[in-house]
């Protein structure tokens, strides 16, 4: 597995990922975006995390082929640290990509941002997301009472943090 940039012919993933409804519920979106906004954003980035405040990575199996997305966001350079969003194809799920893309960002992290924390806010009833983070060395900090609003009105999240 490899994390690269975005690039133009990323469209296409980012439309299919950023479309996705069941993921509104664990982002602050609930509208759909089109190809023109995601066009515009995929020319306009500067690729710098501190300009940008975000790092966005695509994440490619061994062929080369991209099976998700793997974020930093909500980046406090004075802090050290940055928030941390992972999402995987429908069809990809379940092959450990998300664990490698987390394991490739968890070094890029240390060795070439110097992060110092990694955080990562999870619907209390994700019980794979939260596994994963688990295994990925995050630890529960604590859990948000009601802090998501979905469909079925709102959710707990737990909130796992990892010392870089």
């Amino acid at each position: 597995m490899t994390l690269r940039a975005l690039e133009p012919q990323d469209l296409d993933l980012l439309y299919t990922i950023e479309n996705q409804q069941e993921m509104w519920d664990v982002c602050d979106t609930n509208v759909p975006y089109s190809r023109f906004d995601l066009d515009q954003y995929l020319l306009n980035q500067q690729h710098d995390i501190y300009a940008d405040k975000q790092l966005r990575l695509v994440a490619c199996n061994d062929e080369g082929k991209a099976v998700g997305l793997i974020d930093l966001f909500n980046f406090s350079p004075a802090h050290q640290r940055a928030e941390l969003g992972v999402a995987i194809l429908r069809n990809e799920q379940g092959r450990g990509y998300a664990t490698e893309a987390l394991r490739l960002l968890n070094d890029y992290a240390r060795s070439v941002l110097h992060l110092h924390q990694l955080y990562c806010i999870v619907p209390e009833d994700h019980a794979a997301s939260l596994a994963m983070l688990r295994h990925a060395g995050f630890v529960p900090q604590t859990t948000l009472p009601d802090w998501l609003l979905t469909a079925e009105g709102y959710k707990d999240a737990v909130l796992l943090m990892y010392r870089v």
